[in-house]
Parts: structure tokens; C-alpha cells; sequence
């Protein structure tokens, strides 16, 4: 039996009756939580809050939606602009998920949450369109295999499930690892191409600390309880970096193991990363690395000695101006653009204590 079909039928399971063993303590926002039904909150199966990422305005993808918690959280922080697409290839995940649509939109003043199914490592795969196809034309030999396999490249060329660049943050919550081993690799692949350019992602999930032994993937309790199909700790970003991902770090670390097992740690983590920019917002500008450290370098191999400037271009502008690192660098205004990928860091004057500024003295 694959590893696919052991978290199906231990998660629809799930969908049933809360099972403890799926998850790790997490503390949500209690006013988002106020607002789910009772319900979606005890059958949530999760290590994290990638929904802290969220801004107003977003177009949100969750990877592994299961019963909708994540969705429903994120859609209280679009606002009536944004939207929320949750993916799961679990029909009882996903009628949980749908019950509840009614009474959320009622409570958030508008529709803003879709649910689809599909497979997280092929997100232009639309799987009620194939369950539709297959009610109408069942598989009972080769050749209604071979027609089946053509209406799928039919359907992700033609009618994709998410089009590329076509969401502005992608968030999962304790999934990815539960993805069968030969499968992994599609991934990262598949978040860049729907990730608007600039786009953000937020994957909390279980991290091992070393690799895990064949034995131990092997076992269909331990994948499915979240274990034994971890990436180990450095893979993780460094299958993210491979991608195209920049930016590529650990927001979020727990220090304590969620679980030992075999002598091996897996604990929780929130990777976060960014889509490049194509063709930058920014023109070149002039930044100036506060310290500690003696040099810092970038994925593009440009070095930012401690207190030295260096021009750099729009696409290092905007990736440095990000909220997650402006405040390590000096925004300098020497060939400093107008572009409002900038906003994030500051000038040269702002830098400045407040007392130093408008010309007054010290």
C-alpha cells in the first residue's frame, strides 16, 4: 500500500474523530479562533500558524487545507479584497471544510474562501474534475488508463486547477511531509510556478535533525503520524533555495523535540521564502550593512561588509527591503529609485535617531 493511501485513510479518519497524535501544541489568535466553529478547531491537524503571514489584500493558497482552519483564520486577514484558495485530496477533509463555507462567509461579510481537491505536488491537477470524468468513464483496462492519463494533460494545460503566477503567499501547515518520498522533489517546483513574482511563503511543518533511516519510511504509522516523511533540517531550505526561492530561512525553530524517535529529533519549524521579482519595482540603490557580523553575503554572491556601501540592483534592493531584513541595512538615497518596493527600508535622513533629523541639533 503506497504512503499516499495510509494518510488517506488515517486523515479521513481524522475528519471523524480528533486524533491527538497528528499534532503539536500551537497557539493560534484567539480572536481569529473565536469565529470557527467548534468543529473545524478540534479536527485541525497542524505544527504551526503560517497564517501570521498573512496581509491584507491577499490572494492566499494553503497547501493541505484539511478541515479549512488555516483558511478560515487567513480570510479574516485578506479583508474583502483578498481571497483564500485551501487545497486537500481528502474527501472528508474537504466536506468538513465545505460545511462550514454558509456560516463563515455570514461571519466575515462576503465569500472568500474556495476549496479544492487536489494534489499538493501537482497543483494544475484538478481532482473533482477527474472523480467527474471517472463517474462517467471508469478505468476497467489499459486503454481507459491511457485515455484517463490524457484528459489529465488535457485538463492542467487547458483548464489548470491554479495558474501560474497566480497567488501572492503560499502557506501549509505540517503537510509536506506527509507527501509519498518520490514525490517531494515536485514540490518547491510547483509553489514557485504559482507564486506571483515577489510572492511569499510560509511552510511550518516537522523537520528531523538527521536523515531519516529506509526502516523508519517505511513504517505507515510513523509517516502518517508526521515522522518518518520529514525533510531533515538543512534539506528543507536547501530544496527551497534549488527552486529559485530567495531569501530562504527558519522564522520559526522550536527548541524542544516535538517527538524522539530511534534517537532522532523532529521538532517544528516555519520556513519562510520569497519569489524574485522578474523585472523589479526598484531601480539600483545604495545600502549599507549595519553589523554585527564582520560580512554578510547573498544567494547571488553579492558581500555586504559590515559599514561599507555598496550599489546594489532592484532586485537585491527589493529582496533587502523586506520586512524580515530591512532593519539589518541603511537605505542610503545616493541612486535611490522612487519604486514602492523600497517602502520597506529607509533613507539615509530616517536612518538617523529623531533627534538628528529636520536639521536640528544633537
Amino acid at each position: 500500500m503506497s504512503q499516499r493511501v495510509n494518510v488517506l485513510e488515517r486523515y479521513s479518519a481524522g475528519a471523524k474523530s480528533r486524533e491527538e497524535s497528528l499534532c503539536c501544541p500551537v497557539s493560534y489568535d484567539r480572536k481569529a479562533l473565536a469565529l470557527l466553529p467548534q468543529e473545524i478547531i478540534e479536527k485541525d491537524y497542524g505544527c504551526g500558524d503560517p497564517s501570521a503571514y498573512v496581509r491584507a489584500g491577499d490572494v492566499v493558497l494553503d497547501l493541505g487545507s484539511g478541515g479549512g482552519k488555516i483558511c478560515y483564520i487567513a480570510a479574516q486577514l485578506v479583508g474583502d479584497k483578498g481571497r483564500v484558495i485551501g487545497i486537500d485530496m481528502n474527501d472528508q477533509m474537504l466536506s468538513l471544510a465545505r460545511k462550514y463555507q454558509k456560516e463563515m462567509a455570514k461571519k466575515l461579510g462576503g465569500h472568500r474562501v474556495e476549496f479544492h481537491k487536489g494534489r499538493i505536488d501537482d497543483l494544475a491537477l484538478n481532482l473533482d474534475a477527474v472523480d467527474e470524468y471517472l463517474r462517467k468513464e471508469p478505468v476497467t483496462d489499459s486503454q481507459g488508463l491511457a485515455r484517463l492519463e490524457g484528459f489529465e494533460l488535457t485538463q492542467k494545460r487547458e483548464a489548470p486547477l491554479l495558474a501560474d503566477e497566480s497567488v501572492d503567499v503560499v502557506l501549509s501547515n505540517c503537510v509536506l511531509n506527509l507527501v509519498d518520498g518520490s514525490l517531494k522533489a515536485r514540490l518547491a517546483p510547483e509553489i514557485f510556478r504559482v507564486l506571483r513574482p515577489g510572492g511569499r511563503v510560509a511552510i511550518s511543518d516537522i523537520v528531523s535533525n538527521v536523515p531519516v533511516p529506509k526502516h523508519m519510511q517505511q513504517d505507515s504509522e510513523l509517516w502518517s503520524g508526521c515522522i518518518s516523511g520529514s525533510f531533515q533540517e538543512r534539506e528543507f531550505l536547501d530544496v527551497f533555495a534549488a527552486a529559485g526561492f530567495r531569501g530562504v530561512s527558519y522564522d520559526k525553530w522550536d527548541d524542544e523535540p516535538w517527538r524522539v524517535v530511534e534517537g532522532i529529533e523532529f521538532r517544528s519549524v516555519t520556513l519562510v521564502a520569497n519569489k524574485p521579482l522578474v523585472a523589479s519595482r526598484c531601480t539600483p540603490g545604495t545600502v549599507l550593512y549595519r553589523g554585527p557580523y564582520a560580512e554578510v553575503r547573498d544567494e547571488d554572491g553579492n558581500r555586504y561588509p559590515r559599514g561599507e556601501r555598496v550599489v546594489v540592483d532592484g532586485e537585491s534592493m527589493e529582496r533587502l527591503s523586506n520586512d524580515r531584513l530591512a532593519s539589518d541595512f541603511i537605505f542610503l538615497n545616493e541612486n535611490m529609485g522612487s519604486g514602492d518596493c523600497c517602502s520597506g527600508g529607509s533613507t539615509e535622513a530616517d536612518s538617523r535617531p529623531e533627534s538628528t533629523q529636520g536639521g536640528g541639533c544633537c
